[in-house]
């Protein structure tokens, strides 16, 4: 039986947590911070989880 492929822009934005959670970066985090109060730069660093309704087949892009 042929190998599972893990989905190359899935595993590029996701990540699961030991716990099994999918977490995801922000929107607007990646760049232009010179435009963002420090404030909101700081507000966007941390990950947050996926919404459920999408976790499930985000698992499967990424092959678990």
């Amino acid at each position: 039986m042929p190998k599972n492929k893990t989905n190359s822009g899935a595993k590029k934005r996701f990540r699961l947590t030991g716990s099994g959670k999918v977490m995801r970066e922000r929107a607007r985090h990646v760049h232009k911070f010179q435009e963002r109060s420090s404030r909101q730069a700081r507000r966007l660093v941390n990950d947050v989880e996926v919404a459920p309704a999408d976790a499930k087949k985000i698992k499967k892009l990424l092959g678990k």
